[in-house]
């Protein structure tokens, strides 16, 4: 049997528990287990007004392009760097951003090119996090000098 012990104040997402247990010796043993909650939050929709406010820069300055894929709603945009190598710093770059959001792209790449679709397929289209995302690939396009 177990029995939640306590909630870590400081850490919300961690309970303790003690289990009871009798041992193949018929000892009386006691565990203490500790168990971190991970919750994904799903981003909503954006709305009207704000894929307005938000996807506008993005479409217009940035060329992005709005498209659908099996998800509904997402966005894409290719870029060019003069080597490969550039490429691959630009896509660890990204890669290491979307760990830390949790957030992927869909992407390919072949020699200096990077093609890239971001949707939210949890919601079925596109969230806060894609826009995110591609204003933070906007600027590391910039920082190593895409096409």
């Amino acid at each position: 049997m177990a029995t939640l012990v306590k909630r870590c104040s400081t850490l919300p997402n961690v309970l303790y528990f003690r289990i009871r247990t009798v041992n193949s010796s018929s000892r009386v043993c006691l565990i203490l287990l500790t168990l971190t909650l991970t919750q994904k939050r799903k981003m909503p929709l954006l709305a009207e007004p704000e894929r307005e406010q938000l996807l506008s820069p993005l479409l217009n300055t940035h060329h992005w392009e709005l498209c659908r894929n099996n998800s509904g709603d997402a966005i894409r945009r290719s870029f060019v760097f003069k080597d490969f190598d550039t490429a691959f710093d630009f896509m660890t770059k990204i890669a290491t951003k979307s760990k830390v959001l949790n957030h992927h792209p869909e992407w390919s790449n072949v020699y200096n090119k990077v093609d890239i679709l971001l949707t939210s397929h949890d919601v079925g289209g596109l969230s806060k996090r894609d826009i995110d995302l591609a204003n933070f690939i906007n600027d590391a396009a910039f920082e190593y000098q895409a096409k």
